[in-house]
Formats: structure tokens, C-alpha cells, sequence
């Protein structure tokens, strides 16, 4: 099992910038007051502080693992247990889903995860193992966020029109988009972009967005389509170039991105979201106390300008709210894959 600290194993091409990595560090001498707290802590923790387990679905490096060592050192503070980052990678986030079912619900898992494991891959996999609605509970949701289509800082397109014209002249109307995963809202993008601009485009799915972001950089492949998030540090240094976002609004972190709406594709204004889910059968209490304390920690000022800087739009959500925006995107997708004629593998 790969359980990692108040650590950062992150590679050279992550979002994060070195300045941003040593912010995030907790020392040794910081860890020990973390435990010496918590053993003592009893309440919803009452089992010897026992620490408390974030799964996160992609491996270290990637935009979900950043978040949650964001958030892990000021959640502990709070909860006064220690957090430790648990990374379960691959298929897009199925294996840690499958953890977090199996875990005890005893206050002492949860699972930070997007829409992608939770609204998509259960509608496009006939056997994922899990169900959302019957195995976990929502605990608190806290960012939306939006994909887009970027390109390398090196590529002639500099607007979608460009890279459509691109496409069709100088690829002859075929070309390859990597994504961060198989069957995930990025791999329907690119079907829809392709059917709406009649070219032949080929989605290329990666095991998460550190390789394909490589690959982009090093333009092994044309095109990719990921969240803001993976690309938005990029975007600011030149070595990639972000075309148009999804969402009903331009992004705080390019705000000179058109989205889709803008260019004429309609239908992409609902805004996938981050949140916490822990294993059927976990008590109200903790879910309160954790939704509260997650609240706490995304409205303090260098939180969420940490998260916006990511490319985040901060949004906590109770377990109410989350459950519900949950449900509604489930739904808004469901219509899409339908349309697409993806047929659940």
C-alpha cells in the first residue's frame, strides 16, 4: 500500500510550483504535535486518534493529489487527528473507489474524488465494482471546476478555429487527442467536438494527466483535454496553450480563454465538482464534523486563493448540497453518453 505523509513526491512537470511545494510542507517536529493532539482527542475520533485516511484515485503529482495535500496539514489542525494521503491510481479512479467501499465506516476513510469516478465512470463501465448511491455516503464537496482543450506552446493553433483549420489542412482532418482517462468526460468531448466540426478526432487515453501533459510538452501528441487545474500553470509559462474551457463563464485563471458557449457549442455550462465521500454506513456525526471543518479550511484566505490559483472555483457544499449537484450532473451526463452512443464496457 502507497501511504504518504505530510510528504510531497510530486515530478518536475506538476502545476505546483517549487515555491508552492515548500508552503505545503509539515516538519517532522509538526507531525509529533499533530499525534501527541490527537491521541487525546477522543469525540468522533475516539479509537486512540487513530490517523484519518484520504484515498485519492490518481497518482502523486496529478491535480487530485495536490488538492489534498492542500487541504491534509490545515483538516488535521482542525480535526486534531493526523491525515494521511492514501494514493490508489488507476482506472480513473476505480481501484480507490473500490477501497473506499471496503473500508470500515468508522470515521476513519474518506475518499476526495471528482465527477469522473463518481457521476461518469458508473454509467460507462458495466461492472466498476461500486455504486455511489448505495456504497458511500457524500461527506462535503468544496471547488467546481471546469475542463478544457489546450494545445502545446508550441503549436501553430492559437485560437479552436486555428486548431480546427489545423486539423483539416495540415493533419488531412485526422488527429489525436490524449485525455486523462478511458471513458471519461474528456473522451465525450472529443466526440462531440468531432461531430460538431466534422473532423476525424481520435481520443487517446492516458493513466492520468502528468504523462499526457508529457506528451503534450513534448508534442508526441496534438491536443489534449483535461481540467483547468492540469493545465493552468502551463498555461501561464507558454509551454502549453489552453484554446477554449467548458462552464458558463471565462476562468479567473485565463480569463482571456473563451468558453465553448462563446465559440457556438451550447450544452457545456454545467460545472463538474470536487468533493468527499466516505463508506455507506458512517455516522452523521462525523459527516457533520468533517463538512464543517472542510468549510473552515476553503474560507481561509490562502486556502482559497491557493485553490483558485489551481484553477478552482471554490463552492463548499454541506452533504446535502453535495448529494444533490451530485445527482444533477449524473443526470446532465447521462443525456450526453446517451446521445453519444457510447455503449458501458
Amino acid at each position: 500500500m502507497a501511504v504518504y505523509g505530510f510528504f510531497f513526491f510530486l515530478p518536475s512537470e506538476h502545476v505546483v510550483t517549487l515555491s508552492s511545494r515548500r508552503r505545503f510542507l509539515v516538519h517532522s517536529a509538526a507531525q509529533a504535535a499533530v499525534l501527541a493532539a490527537a491521541s487525546g482527542s477522543g469525540g468522533v475520533w475516539a479509537k486512540g486518534g487513530r490517523p484519518l485516511r484520504i484515498l485519492v484515485g490518481f497518482p502523486p503529482g496529478g491535480g487530485s493529489d495536490v488538492i489534498a495535500r492542500l487541504l491534509q496539514e490545515p483538516l488535521s489542525e482542525l480535526l486534531a487527528v493526523p491525515v494521511i494521503v492514501d494514493n490508489r491510481p488507476g482506472a480513473g479512479g476505480q481501484i480507490a473507489a473500490q477501497q473506499l467501499k471496503a473500508a470500515q465506516p468508522d470515521g476513519t476513510t474518506v475518499f476526495l474524488t471528482h465527477d469522473h469516478t463518481i457521476s461518469i465512470l458508473p454509467q460507462v463501465v458495466r461492472q466498476p465494482g461500486f455504486d455511489p448511491a448505495q456504497d458511500f455516503v457524500p461527506v462535503g464537496g468544496f471547488a467546481s471546476f471546469v475542463n478544457c482543450l489546450a494545445v502545446s506552446g508550441q503549436h501553430p493553433a492559437h485560437s479552436l478555429a486555428e486548431y480546427v483549420d489545423w486539423v483539416r489542412n495540415a493533419a488531412q482532418g485526422r488527429s489525436a487527442v490524449g485525455i486523462p482517462a478511458p471513458a471519461s468526460t474528456p473522451e465525450f468531448l472529443v466526440q462531440l467536438l468531432a461531430r460538431h466540426y466534422q473532423l476525424d478526432l481520435v481520443a487517446a487515453p492516458y493513466k492520468g494527466s502528468a504523462p499526457m501533459i508529457g506528451d503534450l510538452l513534448g508534442r508526441q501528441i496534438e491536443a489534449g483535454i483535461g481540467s483547468v487545474q492540469d493545465f493552468v500553470e502551463y498555461h501561464k509559462s507558454g509551454k502549453l496553450r489552453v484554446l477554449a474551457v467548458l462552464g458558463a463563464h471565462r476562468q479567473k485563471a485565463f480569463p482571456q480563454v473563451p468558453t465553448l458557449g462563446e465559440l457556438g457549442l451550447a450544452g457545456f455550462e454545467d460545472m463538474p465538482y470536487y468533493g468527499f465521500y466516505a463508506p455507506k454506513g458512517t455516522s452523521a456525526a462525523f459527516t457533520q464534523r468533517f463538512a464543517q471543518a472542510l468549510a473552515q479550511v476553503v474560507a481561509r484566505p490562502q486556502i482559497r486563493s491557493q485553490l483558485e490559483q489551481l484553477g478552482l472555483t471554490v463552492e463548499p457544499m454541506n452533504p446535502q448540497q453535495l448529494q444533490r449537484r451530485e445527482q444533477a450532473y449524473t443526470a446532465a451526463w447521462k443525456a450526453i453518453i446517451r446521445k453519444s452512443g457510447f455503449q458501458p464496457q
